[in-house]
């Protein structure tokens, strides 16, 4: 399609608002210094995303108010990727501080006919313009050929991939993202991509996003998180938190004592510490032990408190780049993903919050 005229991909992208302020492209100010290690791009059509998730912004019958047309309650500006690359080439003496601290670019299609060739040639004009690394987050459903497509974005230049699967059953799926909300995506679909992105990029360079809290219990969450590990791909978790105008506009977060537990599991497994079948559920599927004292479990680590910092990729140095500030909730005290190293009182905190529901 001639998209002359038309800010769309490949010629456009929407950035986070973080991103763009990184950029110097949007004024503003990052709560405790946490400025984005990752530069996240979103690609853009006019009409919009194919897909109906009862919980994105993006979804095509989403009902918002026009100063509520955000994704992940933000809005994302468009901006030709001719000026991004422009600024992301500027040499360091001359880039501005926030940029100097991009870590990784990642390039997010969304569920439109044009996105899969549209995103290798985002990939190759970034590649060709910029050392950083780059992720794509992929949608499946958009796949003719996964394999080939990894094989071409990897050629391109991009070094990782993620792939949404959100929802942590086949159930959850369907009522969240599939037939029964009108959408296209299909769970088995979700799970052969994944098992495509590894062959072709091996393992650990593929993540899966999910979300905690869309209705599932703790201990389905971490059978799908231990699934994830099984394919070889990391699992990478987010807070539900409600789009206003979507269908779950209405539905509460999980409580911080769901998400911390299972932040703690999604840890250990990512690392192989541990196994689903050694932790303890309720009849409910609430997680009750780990089998251990966590104190053992993660040592020096829950001291610092690294598994309750945001789990994205990695810049060149192997620390975190998508630390996605407050992706999760508004800045403010009660934080779900640190952006940044919880500090002591930080971690007093997040301590009686693992427990306490």
């Amino acid at each position: 399609m001639d998209n002359i005229g038309r800010l769309e991909s490949p010629d456009y992208v929407q950035t986070s608002l973080a991103g763009a302020m990184a950029l110097g492209l949007e004024p503003g100010s990052f709560y405790r210094n946490a400025y984005p290690g990752s530069l996240n791009l979103l690609m853009t059509y006019q009409e919009g995303c194919r897909a109906n998730c009862s919980y994105c912004g993006l979804a095509r019958e989403r009902h918002a108010a026009p100063d509520e047309n955000t994704f992940i309650r933000v809005k994302w500006p468009a901006y030709k990727l001719s000026n991004i690359i422009e600024i992301l080439m500027r040499p360091p003496q001359a880039a501005a501080a926030k940029v100097q601290r991009l870590g990784r670019i990642c390039i997010s299609m969304i569920t439109h006919p044009e996105a899969a060739d549209d995103c290798i040639e985002i990939v190759k004009r970034l590649s060709d313009a910029t050392p950083l690394p780059i992720s794509v987050l992929a949608s499946p459903t958009m796949l003719q050929d996964a394999s080939a497509f990894f094989r071409d974005i990897k050629s391109a230049g991009a070094d990782r991939v993620g792939i949404a699967v959100d929802a942590a059953t086949p159930e959850l799926f369907s009522a969240t993202r599939g037939q029964a909300v009108g959408g296209p995506h299909r769970w088995e679909t979700y799970w052969e991509s994944i098992e495509q992105a590894v062959k072709v990029f091996a393992k650990d360079y593929v993540s899966v996003h999910l979300i905690v809290g869309l209705g599932e219990t703790e201990q389905a969450m971490v059978q799908t998180i231990q699934k994830a590990n099984k394919y070889g791909a990391q699992a990478h978790l987010f807070s539900f938190c409600p789009e206003p105008g979507s269908l779950l506009s209405n539905h509460k977060p999980p409580s911080l004592g769901q998400y911390r537990r299972i932040q703690v599991a999604a840890y250990l497994l990512n690392r192989n510490q541990i196994t689903a079948d050694e932790l303890c559920f309720d009849a409910h599927g609430k997680i009750i032990s780990f089998g251990k004292q966590l104190d053992a479990l993660l040592g020096d680590d829950l001291a610092a408190g690294q598994p309750f910092m945001t789990s994205g990729c990695p810049n060149r140095e192997g620390c975190v780049a998508c630390n996605r500030p407050y992706g999760n909730e508004r800045p403010g005290p009660v934080l779900r993903n640190y952006p940044f190293q919880p500090g002591d009182s930080d971690i007093q905190t997040i301590k009686g919050q693992i427990w306490d529901d």
